[in-house]
């Protein structure tokens, strides 16, 4: 029987961030072999995510980052059970290392991103490790990423809410701030689409049957009902597509006007909203 020294423990501590009783019981149960010792380690948090899985993981981290190209951004949400973890430093380092990982990568889906390695094993297993550590079910719940000439993320204070998106050029006067100011109006308003065009044709068709049932509620004729809905879809596009929405610091413009205030030319790509609970 190997002897275990306190120092042998620290070691093993430092190595894999997991508490000292558990690593003074893994390098007992491998007989002083480090790396057995890792691979228990591994094991026993591969055993609490499988007891876990069934658990609620709403709480945690949304995090956005660009590239240093300023051609590729990346966001991501990383999930726990306990609003304690989502603020613990370490927790929220691990989203940011792995988010780091997705820009070197340019990581072009969730699953590409778990493959990846992290610190010589992959992202999919060093949360395993984490949850072996924490004792609390954590996943990479969304992953999702834009390329395009210029991108810009902005993230909201507390680590809850981020938003991304990409424009068509680099050169455009005051596009710094107009990056910045249309990633926040994203935040604070959550539009389902760019503009009226790219809305996704079932939110359409749920839109309008809505219309209709709510105008044979206010007793309007059957046979008009779906006129009446049609005709509301101005008032969901304004409420909803980016580019028809009120500017949120100037409403007597829409973001489109206060986009060609600037450059015409200048156009939204894409983008996406990570918040939670949403």
């Amino acid at each position: 029987m190997a002897k275990i020294t306190a120092a042998d423990v620290n070691k093993l501590r430092k190595q894999t961030g997991v508490g000292m009783m558990d690593c003074k019981k893994a390098l007992v149960e491998s007989d002083g072999d480090f790396d057995k010792a890792i691979d228990i380690l591994r094991k026993k948090g591969q055993k609490l995510a499988n007891k876990r899985s069934d658990k609620d993981a709403n709480e945690g981290v949304v995090l956005a980052k660009i590239n240093e190209k300023q051609n590729f951004v990346a966001i991501l949400m990383l999930n726990c059970e306990t609003d304690f973890v989502a603020k613990n430093q370490e927790f929220i380092d691990l989203a940011n290392k792995i988010l780091d990982l997705a820009l070197a990568n340019e990581s072009k889906s969730k699953d590409e991103l778990l493959n990846l390695k992290l610190n010589d094993i992959t992202v999919n297993d060093t949360i395993i490790e984490f949850v072996g550590k924490i004792g609390e079910k954590i996943q990479l719940a969304h992953y999702d990423f834009i390329s395009a000439p210029k991108v810009f993320a902005y993230n909201h204070q507390g680590n809850r809410l981020a938003t991304v998106l990409g424009v068509n050029k680099t050169d455009s006067e005051n596009i710094d701030t107009i990056g910045h100011e249309v990633a926040m109006q994203i935040a604070a308003m959550n539009p389902v689409a760019i503009d009226k065009d790219d809305v996704d044709p079932k939110v359409l068709e749920h839109e309008i049957q809505l219309g209709k049932e709510m105008a044979i509620q206010e007793g309007k004729p059957e046979a008009l009902a779906e006129k009446i809905a049609l005709g509301r879809l101005n008032k969901f596009y304004k409420e909803n597509t980016l580019l028809n929405q009120d500017f949120v610091k100037e409403p007597k413009q829409t973001i489109r006007e206060y986009i060609n205030s600037n450059d015409k030319e200048l156009k939204i790509t894409a983008f996406k909203r990570f918040m939670l609970g949403a």
